[in-house]
């Protein structure tokens, strides 16, 4: 009789830690997710900056300015030359060397960047989440939901 009655529970027992495991799998899952959907969320935006100043570093600039503006319209409110006084060798800009990105923020349909360099400066950059545009951000931060 001690047999018969020795796995009495046994079924009852192992479903509950199939259901225990399961839960805390799926929680963890999440948790994991999360985490990484907050990592990479900008990951394309932060990379096509980096890319940019990478670009100015090694002063091929038609190439920055062709990741700065995508049309003829944009070109045409943003000529060659002036963008040569903005991130040229010439400009405030010159020294890229210390650069980083230090936040970037979620904004509508663009990213906002904000790039530290060496001497102290801080530049807002806007990135456009479709084409990956980059230009100066129109706004100094994202405005507060409604």
């Amino acid at each position: 009789m001690a047999g018969y009655l020795e796995h009495y529970g046994a079924g009852e027992e192992r479903r509950e830690k199939i259901i225990k495991t399961t839960l805390i799998s799926l929680l963890v899952a999440l948790v994991a997710g999360g985490i990484l959907f907050f990592i990479f969320h900008n990951y394309r935006q932060e990379e096509r900056v980096k890319l940019f100043v990478e670009l100015l570093q090694r002063h091929d600039y038609q190439n920055a300015y062709a990741l700065w503006v995508r049309t003829q319209s944009d070109r045409e409110g943003y000529p060659f030359s002036s963008f040569m006084q903005d991130w040229g060798p010439k400009s405030g800009h010159a020294d890229l060397s210390g650069f980083r990105i230090s936040r970037s923020r979620s904004c509508g349909s663009g990213v906002i960047l904000t790039l530290d360099f060496s001497k102290g400066q801080e530049e807002k950059l806007w990135v456009q989440r479709d084409d990956l545009t980059i230009g100066y951000s129109p706004l100094p931060g994202c405005p507060a939901p409604r």
